[in-house]
């Protein structure tokens, strides 16, 4: 059953909902969700269906998804990886199958034409995108939909990258977009999820959201924090390097980057989010 207390995430509009919240809200129509899955490097998810409606967030090759309405270029869906709903173009959606195999492990990575770096590249694809490979040649990998990528530069589908901060890391500079969660540019909560969905731990795509469903958490104050710990605001999220230093994508620097904690703490407390609501631990063992 979707979930419907936070919009969001619920399939529902006064004309149109998904056939699970029958009985649960109100609509004119319901239809099932057809599968579909983002069969371009990435796409746009916004908020309504025009060009110039809001970025809320991004899908990426291989996200599945399910299609609620097709219309004037436009498909309204919900992403299977994090339950989040808008319009996408429908020029980026394709078939559900094949399922992928593998997941781009480097910050981002070409497509080419044919098994040969010297070929003009015809796309590239971010970390965290994944694709169904049909085939080995030589170093790369032939995508079932078409075109080649380096195969060094991929890990079988599952592969976790347990230092999440480490993954923070490698994004360090890249620029600020608000729904931004590909390496081309990112916002906080896109920073956090990518990064945990990188070592393999689902996590919700905003982070108001993050904050209610990640980890346990800490006492009040900023001392005794370590690695991975993740610190909230109202409206705003960066993960901890170590003891002092945080990482986050932030509209100060217009780009993921690190700051000392405590000089981050008085910035946002004056100039955007104001005091951290929360210190929260994440838990890998179980």
């Amino acid at each position: 059953m979707p979930d419907t207390s936070d919009p969001r995430l619920t399939p529902a509009r006064s004309d149109l909902a998904d056939i699970r919240l029958r009985g649960v809200v109100a609509a004119e129509r319901y239809v099932a969700g057809a599968p579909a899955r983002v069969a371009v490097p990435s796409a746009p998810l916004r908020r309504a269906p025009r060009l110039e409606a809001g970025l809320d967030t991004e899908a990426v090759m291989g996200d599945a998804v399910s299609v609620f309405e097709i219309r004037d270029g436009f498909a309204w869906v919900q992403i299977h990886r994090d339950g989040y709903v808008g319009y996408l173009p429908e020029s980026a959606l394709g078939a559900v199958d094949p399922e992928p195999t593998h997941r781009v492990a480097a910050l981002r990575t070409f497509v080419y034409p044919a098994p040969d770096l010297k070929r003009p590249h015809v796309a590239h694809l971010s970390l965290g995108a994944t694709f169904a490979a049909q085939a080995q040649e030589g170093e790369y990998w032939q995508l079932a939909g078409g075109g080649f990528v380096f195969a060094g530069h991929a890990v079988p589908f599952g592969t976790a990258e347990a230092d999440y901060a480490a993954t923070a890391e490698r994004l360090v500079g890249t620029p600020y977009l608000w729904g931004g969660r590909t390496s081309l540019g990112l916002d906080c909560s896109g920073l956090v999820q990518l990064c945990l969905e990188h070592a393999g731990r689902a996590c919700p795509r905003d982070a108001d959201q993050q904050e209610r469903a990640l980890g346990d958490s800490l006492p009040p104050g900023l001392d005794g924090l370590r690695r991975g710990d993740l610190v909230f605001w109202k409206g705003h999220v960066g993960l901890m390097l170590d003891a002092e230093r945080l990482i986050h994508a932030n509209g100060h620097h217009m780009a993921v980057a690190v700051e000392p904690l405590r000089e981050a703490v008085a910035r946002i407390a004056v100039k955007s989010f104001g005091t951290v609501t929360s210190i929260r631990r994440l838990d890998f063992s179980a």
